[in-house]
């Protein structure tokens, strides 16, 4: 059994609105269409608070009842205001999670930086390196510019029903606007 439990709280300015990925989560609940999935959504506002947020992220999934977190490359990470880099290296929070997990009584599973390649589909990033791939990108800033400008979605990159959703949402933004 798994249990999907994402954030779907207010977000910054410029990302997806918390309302919608909700959406976006039932549409993905259908595609999956697994009994032994079960989605709990968490109303929780990311900080952006970089390491010590994903400790946090433990041990709220712990309290409900999970036994391992997923966790994400440069999670809850943040850019300086000034100078634009990145406050925290892209695996510290992954790094921290593993330090204190015996301590918080809950195992991480570091998510992969997976990539999608031309050549052999979706493989980790090392291997498309190590094998000469060529990889195929899409930042998550480059795909809101694309759903907000009405630009074609890759299918590698997400579901059509997922996509639809976003397009939805931004046709509405811009009505109300």
């Amino acid at each position: 059994v798994v249990l999907v439990p994402p954030t779907c709280g207010p977000t910054q300015a410029d990302d997806i609105p918390g309302v919608v990925r909700y959406r976006t989560y039932e549409v993905l609940k259908e595609e999956m269409n697994d009994p032994s999935v079960f989605w709990a959504y968490l109303p929780y506002s990311m900080h952006m608070a970089g390491p010590r947020e994903a400790i946090q992220h433990m041990m709220i999934r712990k309290n409900y009842g999970c036994t391992h977190f997923i966790i994400g490359r440069d999670m809850a990470g943040s850019k300086s205001s000034i100078s634009g880099e990145d406050f925290y290296g892209a695996y510290d929070a992954q790094d921290l999670a593993k330090a204190k997990a015996d301590e918080l009584g809950i195992q991480t599973v570091p998510s992969l930086n997976v990539v999608y390649t031309t050549e052999k589909g979706y493989v980790t990033a090392d291997v498309a390196a190590e094998e000469g791939l060529t990889q195929m990108k899409l930042s998550g800033t480059k795909f809101r510019k694309m759903l907000r400008s009405g630009e074609d979605i890759p299918e590698w990159f997400a579901f059509k029903s997922v996509v639809a959703v976003l397009r939805e949402a931004v046709e509405a933004e811009k009505k109300s606007a």
